[in-house]
């Protein structure tokens, strides 16, 4: 992340740091931040690199990841399944969408909208037809547990729902709500 030098004090204060720990984990001289800090000198190029290594280090490790906020009950239909198993189990769990697998396997993601855009025009009769896989959308991002919220924010703009694995096997989702949940206790 780029900062300025006007914010160092303001991220050192976040972080709970002193000028004495910032100045051991960059290895500068405290006098040397004090001065950053109230404008009384134009650093050189290296050592501001290594205060700001060490503040991005320091968020990184802060920061939350998928692991922590994810939902972690997995609610899913099969891509075999009815239309109405899908309305179903979104009714009973208060759920907008549903990741779809294929035995093991992610392979697209059913909404309240896709289904209501896809059975608007229909019959009845057409409609008990109907498999989730005739009318599911593209798979929903999948990421691992140690991906970081920032970049599941990004992905959240994009698609309602996020998959989250660890060794390759599905363990969670995460959707809107738990993104805004978690970031926005108040």
């Amino acid at each position: 992340m780029v900062y300025e030098l006007d914010e160092i004090k303001k991220i050192r204060k976040r972080f709970g740091l002193t000028q004495t720990d910032l100045a051991k984990r960059a290895n500068v001289s405290q006098s040397l931040i004090a001065k950053i800090e109230s404008n009384r000198i134009d650093p050189t190029f290296t050592k501001v690199k290594r205060i700001f290594d060490v503040l991005d280090e320091l968020k990184n490790k802060n920061e939350l990841k998928a692991g922590n906020i994810m939902t972690k009950k997995l609610i899913y239909v099969n891509a075999d399944d009815s239309i109405t198993s899908a309305i179903n189990k979104m009714r009973k769990h208060e759920i907008s969408q549903l990741p779809v697998f294929n035995r093991n396997n992610v392979v697209g993601l059913v909404s309240e909208s896709t289904i209501l855009d896809s059975i608007s025009s229909k019959s009845p009769e057409e409609i008990k037809k109907l498999t989730i896989k005739d009318i599911m959308q593209d798979c929903p991002p999948i990421v691992s547990k140690k991906t970081s919220t920032s970049i599941i924010s990004g992905l959240l703009k994009y698609y309602p729902i996020v998959l989250v694995t660890e060794e390759g096997k599905p363990k969670g989702v995460i959707t809107k709500s738990d993104m805004l949940r978690t970031l926005y206790k108040g």
